[in-house]
């Protein structure tokens, strides 16, 4: 992971190179705290692979790279 202060700075930093997947960090807070805010619930359980997809699919995460294989 990369962290970067615009569009620009990833547009200098790749040389001219495909950009892969990028999101702001308040996407990537948003992503962290649905992931992992109920790890330490005495009765967690894992989520299915559909849930997790959901999950992104919720968030607007979408698109190629966010697909679950």
């Amino acid at each position: 992971m990369n962290l970067f202060r615009s569009e620009e700075h990833i547009g200098r930093w790749l040389g001219g190179r495909a950009p892969g997947a990028t999101i702001t960090v308040g996407k990537l807070s948003e992503l962290a705290h649905a992931w992992w805010s109920d790890r330490l619930l005495p009765d967690w359980q894992p989520r299915t692979r559909e849930r997790n997809q959901a999950l992104l699919d919720r968030l607007g995460l979408d698109g190629e790279f966010w697909q679950l294989p």
